[in-house]
């Protein structure tokens, strides 16, 4: 009995140190890479109160990947941090651009709300290493009392701490109304 137990006992530490050398930590670049995963549109109801009037909210999914794992900032945006986006293009850790069809063309709509938009640190109290996952983005588009739907579709890419930008991703196009 005490034979068989000592057999399993090296036969379940054997499996155990097959399996875990045969993990191999990715090796992405330290620039982070994106992939674009879907946008999904709904409708949030008008409520009571201000502000609380019918829109759309897009939320907007992306696939990530990065070799030294430095995506993302404590939040609130310590001074320094801030200073360094401003001095580098005046935008944060991500950027979404918007696009609206107007007489058969996309043309680039500026929204202020999209300015300056941080991610919180991914990797907060972690060890250093390659990370990945999804980011899910959110839009809101108010109706009001006077809009109009647009085919609108949107440009996103990100940067890490270090400023290494991410390439850029293109959404599919969805109607969403923008106020007259």
């Amino acid at each position: 009995m005490r034979r068989q137990l000592i057999q399993q006992y090296i036969f379940i530490a054997g499996i155990a140190l097959t399996l875990s050398s045969c993990f191999n930590e990715p090796n992405y670049s330290n620039t982070p890479a994106i992939e674009y995963k879907g946008l999904f549109r709904y409708t949030i109801e008008a409520g009571k109160g201000v502000g609380k009037g019918k829109r759309d909210s897009v939320v907007i999914t992306i696939g990530f990947k990065d070799g030294d794992g430095n995506i993302g900032n404590s939040l609130p945006l310590p001074k320094a941090d801030s200073i360094q986006y401003v001095s580098n293009g005046n935008w944060g850790s991500y950027r979404i651009r918007t696009f609206r069809l107007i007489n058969k063309n996309f043309v680039e709509l500026i929204q202020a709300i999209n300015t300056t938009l941080y991610i919180p640190d991914l990797t907060k109290g972690k060890p250093k290493g390659a990370i990945e996952g999804s980011l899910d983005f959110n839009q809101i588009f108010p109706y009001g009392t006077s809009y109009q739907l647009y085919p609108t579709k949107f440009q996103i890419e990100i940067r890490d701490r270090t400023l290494n930008v991410s390439n850029t991703i293109e959404t599919d196009t969805v109607s969403v109304p923008f106020l007259r």
